[in-house]
């Protein structure tokens, strides 16, 4: 029994032990930038979501902060059920439709779309108020992870996370590294000052924001601490993905002020002093977490997302209004736009071919990350399966054995060849069209033999036929990833 499997078996005694109910149906959801696993749990009456995550105190946090947020009539998913060991726990299912799937599938040129946008951009913040400021009496904040208030530390590894896994691996860019860090004390003991005795949500943005029945409900909190204000205004309306207009960026930001305005008064606090403080630290620490992701550990919609960072870091830093001299950070900031046409060249300028294997049992067809949606999938499981030989089953289709067994199938031989004739006219038309995207899927009952040996092969193949394209290849239920680019 694999990992998945006795998380699933967990889930099942869970389910029947607490709701009294019997599991018909558990897929593994797609993983986000978290190490946390979630599947969608199917009962005969009923949906939920399972979560599981071996940090223990991390679950403790999120267990002790929803059920204070419950308490104030803040809207998240309930938790219903949590596991001895505290490393699973299950809650209500507010579907998959988040704030950000609005905003990726409006129309910027119908009016109507935009207010419907901002209408839900405006009840987040309304809600967001409410975190912050009722959320937070009676808080126990002894059990927040990693630390219970946005204190210095917070702030230096935000920094640092910039420079580390982004500023160092840009060989372009010139720095005097004694200097920036005096700047980056300068501007933490700057930050430090703001009124901190607030809830801090930490990652207020629209892929954590659900919306359910036309109603916005929040996820994703367990690594609030205290701390202040603006850090999770800017991390909404400075979520670069999401290419907010700054004309709607301000406007939300006064709609915000104004409705602070029934519980404190925004100049007492000195809000806008330190408000683009914030904004730049966020921005920073955004493409640190790019960096690591992308550059690092090689997530291409991590690193099909930095040039929309760089961007509006550089846009600040032309319109500067933080009253402290950092003149190393600025010189630093300002020789970013020599690396915009090496991200623009990822983003816009080549096709990039996703192949995924994945599980038809365990998580299901994978989600688009381009966001354009489509793409081929391809069904392998009516061919013969190497998983019911004994000497196969700990093997997956990249061992030489498992794929000389398949390619001795007349079946899979047939197989491949449609598959290859139909994605390299799929991708001839692609290049002439100047599209950027094409996503193609191959699953199987557990995505470890026939959907990897075909996804293998087809990126094996794409490798020597297309040199002038981007390809990533993803054995979703192996988390193994590869990239090819010329």
């Amino acid at each position: 029994m694999n990992k998945i499997q006795e998380i699933q078996e967990s889930f099942y005694v869970l389910t029947m032990k607490v709701l009294s109910e019997h599991i018909v149906d558990i897929k593994v959801l797609p993983q986000s930038g978290s190490s946390r696993l979630y599947f969608r749990i199917r009962t005969e009456n009923n949906h939920y979501i399972g979560t599981y995550n071996s940090n223990i105190e991390e679950n403790m946090a999120f267990i002790s902060y929803t059920r204070h947020f419950i308490s104030c009539g803040l809207p998240i998913p309930n938790i219903l059920a949590v596991s001895e060991k505290k490393d699973c726990y299950i809650q209500s299912d507010l579907g998959d439709d988040t704030l950000f799937k609005h905003i990726q599938n409006s129309n910027n040129e119908e009016l109507n779309t935009i207010k419907s946008i901002e209408s839900l951009y405006q009840e987040s913040l309304d809600y967001l108020i409410e975190f912050q400021i009722k959320g937070h009496q009676g808080l126990d904040y002894s059990v927040a992870y990693p630390t219970p208030c946005f204190d210095r530390n917070s702030i230096m590894e935000d920094l640092n996370y910039f420079r580390y896994y982004f500023l160092k691996i840009q060989d372009e860019l010139i720095m005097n590294e004694t200097r920036l860090n005096i700047d980056f004390e300068c501007l933490t003991d700057f930050i430090l000052k703001a009124p901190a005795d607030f809830f801090m949500y930490r990652d207020f943005q629209s892929r954590n924001i659900m919306i359910y029945n036309g109603h916005t409900y929040f996820i994703d909190y367990q690594g609030g601490r205290k701390g202040p204000l603006q850090y999770d205004v800017v991390s909404l309306l400075y979520q670069v993905k999401a290419h907010l207009p700054q004309e709607m960026r301000n406007s939300l930001l006064q709609y915000y002020k104004n409705r602070l305005e029934k519980y404190i008064d925004s100049t007492e606090i000195k809000f806008d002093y330190y408000y683009q403080a914030f904004v730049i630290l966020r921005l920073m620490q955004v493409l640190g977490a790019y960096g690591f992701r992308g550059l690092i550990q090689k997530k291409q919609h991590f690193i099909e997302s930095i040039p929309f960072a760089l961007y509006e870091l550089i846009n600040q830093n032309n319109e500067w209004q933080i009253p402290i001299h950092l003149p190393e950070l600025q010189s630093v900031i300002s020789q970013l736009n020599k690396l915009l046409p090496r991200y623009q060249t990822t983003e816009s300028k080549r096709l990039t071919v996703t192949i995924n294997s994945f599980s038809y049992k365990n998580g299901g067809i994978p989600e688009d990350l381009s966001g354009n949606g489509g793409g081929f999938v391809f069904d392998c499981r009516a061919l013969p399966n190497p998983g019911r030989i004994d000497c196969f089953k700990q093997m997956t289709g990249q061992d030489k054995l498992v794929q000389d067994f398949l390619e001795a199938q007349p079946a899979v031989q047939d197989f491949l060849l449609l598959c290859k004739t139909l994605i390299s006219k799929t991708i001839e038309n692609y290049l002439e069209r100047d599209f950027k995207h094409l996503n193609v899927s191959f699953g199987c009952t557990g995505g470890q033999h026939r959907s990897v040996f075909f996804a293998q092969k087809i990126f094996d193949a794409l490798c020597l036929c297309y040199p002038q394209i981007k390809i990533v290849l993803n054995h979703i239920a192996q988390h193994k990833t590869s990239f090819y680019e010329a």
